[in-house]
């Protein structure tokens, strides 16, 4: 089947993480809420010793003192300015009375698994890309009980009936709205999801590019960051417009045979690439940033503790996800933000948190713990399928003195 007749859907769910907190804490329904903050923020709930009615205090940005960022932040947040990776620092400026709450992945990741399982029941040919967004080829997916007024041989028209069951379904499964776009490849699909946020279901064919998205930012182009968008802008080019006009080979003089030539495709709407609907990971990684720089001595226990939920976490991600692995590194950040990375790789793959934690310790032992420690991370690869491995090792939890000495 040619590329003029895919039906391509790129599919993100409306400010995920703060869309997932309001259905833990209805009643911050409407306010600006911001999510980033430490375990510290954390909901406080408050008994009326008279009544016994129970509510719940909540941390606001007005108080907030550290160097945290932003994950997230719900629509009313950014119509104040905030968004995600500011400073939350900055983003009490824009709105001190915003309501702040810590991430918590592993509700996020719930609600991920349970959007995505209700997709694949209606469409299974998916490409996950994150937490929060996928690709759907749509080109074959036929209408269950299509009403007789439903032209069901327009392939566009077949696409918005599937996209809206799809909607419904994501909202019946978590609660939750998300935005589609729909376009004959995956480029154009993934700028027609931002056009008509939220909730919004975008349907763009070849000869909408020119009204809907060349008056947009070059930036718009997933894969054009802010170094080639500078340049681009010195060139005179800010706009998708701007960029399909400009002359191939000039662009190629300029940016190099394959980002020159990629960014006029791109502009004028081509892509090729299919959906993928089996990819497997290299590597699975945890790591977090301190609010407050961590010194190796003083703050040994705190950096223990966080070393070893970590591994857990890492850990846990390895079982859901089906994979274990032999490569198992380590990260760290100091405070001057130089970093630097220790692997080491064991025998047989494992997903046991006790044997991450041993030998990412292996690997702390190989570096320098002289300076105030700003981020902490442990990763691990060379993944097989657990269904290929034939015995792991494991060991009992025992705490290991010689971190953070």
């Amino acid at each position: 089947m040619s590329a003029a007749t895919r039906l391509i859907a790129h599919l993100d769910m409306d400010a995920f993480y703060a869309s997932v907190e309001l259905q833990r804490f209805p009643e911050l329904t409407g306010l600006p809420v911001v999510v980033g903050g430490g375990r510290r923020h954390q909901p406080e709930e408050i008994v009326d010793p008279e009544t016994g009615t129970r509510t719940r205090r909540f941390a606001t940005l007005r108080d907030y003192t550290g160097r945290g960022v932003a994950t997230t932040a719900s629509y009313e947040a950014r119509k104040l300015g905030v968004h995600s990776a500011m400073g939350l620092m900055k983003a009490a400026r824009l709105a001190p009375d915003a309501i702040l709450l810590p991430a918590d992945f592993d509700a996020y990741r719930l609600y991920s698994r349970r959007f995505k399982a209700a997709v694949r029941a209606i469409a299974p040919q998916i490409e996950d890309r994150g937490i929060d967004e996928i690709y759907i080829d749509l080109t074959d997916v036929a209408i269950e009980g299509a009403t007789s007024d439903v032209d069901t041989d327009d392939p566009w028209t077949r696409a918005r009936v599937v996209a809206e069951a799809i909607k419904e379904a994501v909202r019946a499964a978590t609660g939750l709205s998300c935005s589609i776009g729909i376009t004959p490849n995956k480029l154009l699909s993934k700028i027609a999801s931002e056009l008509d946020k939220p909730d919004g279901l975008t349907i763009l064919t070849g000869g909408d590019i020119a009204a809907r998205v060349w008056p947009l930012s070059a930036r718009k182009i997933n894969g054009i960051g802010p170094k080639t968008s500078a340049k681009l802008e010195a060139l005179g080019i800010r706009s998708i417009g701007e960029l399909a006009q400009a002359d191939r080979a000039w662009l190629v003089e300029r940016f190099g045979n394959a980002l020159g030539a990629w960014m006029h495709d791109a502009a004028h709407g081509r892509d090729e690439r299919p959906v993928v609907t089996v990819s497997e990971p290299k590597s699975i990684s945890r790591e977090t940033t301190f609010e407050r720089d961590l010194d190796a001595k003083r703050d040994r226990a705190a950096l223990s503790r966080i070393f070893t939920e970590l591994c857990v976490d890492l850990a846990e991600d390895l079982q859901r996800s089906g994979y274990a692995g032999k490569t198992i590194g380590l990260k760290l950040r100091y405070s001057d933000f130089k970093t630097v990375t220790r692997d080491q790789t064991i025998d047989v793959p494992t997903q046991d948190a006790q044997v991450i934690r041993r030998t990412a310790g292996e690997c702390l032992k190989r570096v320098a713990l002289d300076r105030r420690i700003r981020l902490l991370g442990v990763r691990i690869g060379t993944l097989s399928p657990v269904e290929t491995v034939s015995e792991m090792p494991t060991m009992a939890a025992e705490p290991d003195s010689s971190l953070f000495e």
